[in-house]
């Protein structure tokens, strides 16, 4: 039976005199700082490239070193990109570990596939925000709250779930229900959503824009009517809240029809298929493996995939639709 935790079930007492290192404070981390602080912990960043120590400075942070971080504090949470994170847990953060320690992820990509072995003797939590960065600050201050996923991998002191539960609170991810999951599934499910999901829409949009321009349909209004007027963000913000079902239901008649009598043309193409691929790629390793060797290769395939993306004329009109809407530009035609 899924379990799932709300405020009631976090204790933000359990924080009182533990000092928390936030590791990292790009997009995920600087939320996290803020929101933890604004609860009530104590927090100090811990970041290696110095525009980022300066923020954290300016917004009254103390900035200490790996190292101190460590040393100094009762709970750490690394926050640097995935791919970043190992060399730095491995020559900075492991040797100072010790009993009492507990290390509270965001992802557990690293711990997922080996790339991060924490020691038998320190609690190793999950506190996983199912949304970016700066909606987790939003949606703090506006006592919203977002989904999330919570996890224990280790529980050494045997005080882990009270510990990841307060961290939690703090954060704002029980506002709306934690769901307890374990650490494989969550890295498995977050990759999928990536590789399955996103790449769908992205062709699926991009073809659709080509077609309907090729068709004679102006630039601004192809891209307004498929996502930048926000109705299609509106649908899937309609679907978190009621249920994909009941989203639908909020189409008139016409656009029920129009859905349900052309999901077979889409229902029998070999996507179920694709997806069982991108799956396997996941819980076999070959994605880790090779998002590993890309990251030592300094992301050559990345790089050439990003400039090729980043190529098409379709981007173009795509800023060109943006700036008339804005106002800022006239489209020619």
């Amino acid at each position: 039976m899924t379990i799932i935790y709300h405020d009631d079930d976090g204790d933000l007492a359990v924080l009182d005199g533990k000092q928390i290192a936030v590791i990292g404070f790009g997009n995920m981390g600087r939320p996290t700082a803020l929101n933890l602080r604004d609860s009530g912990a104590v927090v100090v960043v811990s970041e290696p490239r110095p525009e980022k120590q300066a923020e954290a400075a300016a917004e009254g942070f103390p900035v200490v070193t790996f190292a101190e971080a460590a040393q100094a504090c009762d709970i750490l949470m690394p926050l640097l990109r995935d791919e970043a994170m190992p060399r730095v847990y491995i020559e900075q953060i492991s040797p100072h570990l010790r009993a009492g320690h507990t290390l509270i992820f965001s992802s557990s990509y690293n711990n997922r596939f080996g790339f991060i072995e924490a020691p038998p003797f320190v609690d190793v939590g999950l506190v996983s925000a199912r949304t970016v960065g700066a909606a987790v600050r939003e949606r703090y201050l506006s006592g919203e709250g977002f989904a999330s996923f919570v996890a224990v991998a280790q529980d050494a002191s045997r005080e882990a779930w009270r510990t990841v539960l307060a961290v939690a609170r703090g954060l704002g991810a029980l506002r709306v229900g934690a769901i307890e999951i374990n650490f494989e599934q969550e890295a498995e499910l977050d990759l999928f959503l990536q590789q399955a999901i996103l790449p769908l829409f992205h062709h699926v949009v991009i073809t659709a824009a080509r077609l309907l321009m090729a068709r004679g349909y102006s630039p601004e209004a192809v891209f307004t009517e498929l996502y930048l007027s926000g109705e299609t963000a509106d649908y899937l913000k309609l679907a978190a809240h009621t249920g994909l079902r009941n989203a639908l239901s909020m189409h008139g008649l016409t656009g029920q029809y129009g859905m349900l009598s052309r999901y077979e043309r889409v229902s029998s193409a070999p996507i179920e298929r694709l997806m069982e691929l991108t799956l396997n790629d996941i819980l076999n390793d070959n994605f880790a493996k090779e998002w590993a060797r890309e990251y030592e290769s300094d992301y050559p395939r990345l790089r050439q995939m990003l400039k090729q993306y980043e190529a098409q004329d379709f981007w173009e009109l795509e800023q060109q639709t943006l700036d008339f809407l804005r106002g800022e530009n006239v489209l020619e035609d």
